[in-house]
């Protein structure tokens, strides 16, 4: 399994033909607003690429998504995503666990140092 997310990359514009760059394969996913950081979508799932082609369709997706806020259009160059790889969906699945961990551990630190 490897063990760190890839840099964020702008989705393409497919006017001009450019594709998602992730893996036909499993893997966990972050989707944030370019502008503000704020996560739209973060998850793992069995094939990166066509979850992340979801995302920016509008209504109701065929796959689980941990949404914040309501589902709708987004233009290009608003959102950004980042990618975990892992060889297997139960890899995957531990990875989302692990990084789930960690933040809820930064979170109560944070949470702490404001008391």
């Amino acid at each position: 399994m490897t063990d760190r997310w890839t840099g964020w990359k702008s989705f393409p514009d497919h006017f001009y033909g450019e594709y998602i760059q992730a893996p036909i394969g499993p893997g966990v996913y972050e989707v944030c607003r370019t502008a503000t950081r704020e996560q739209v979508a973060f998850g793992c799932t069995q094939n990166v690429a066509e979850s992340l082609c979801d995302i920016l369709k509008p209504g109701k997706g065929r796959r689980r998504f941990f949404f914040f806020g309501a589902r709708k259009r987004y233009g290009t160059g608003e959102l950004e995503y980042r990618i975990w790889p892992t060889p297997t969906l139960s890899e995957a699945k531990v990875a989302l666990k692990s990084i789930r961990g960690q933040r809820d551990a930064v979170w109560r630190r944070h949470a702490a140092a404001a008391r």
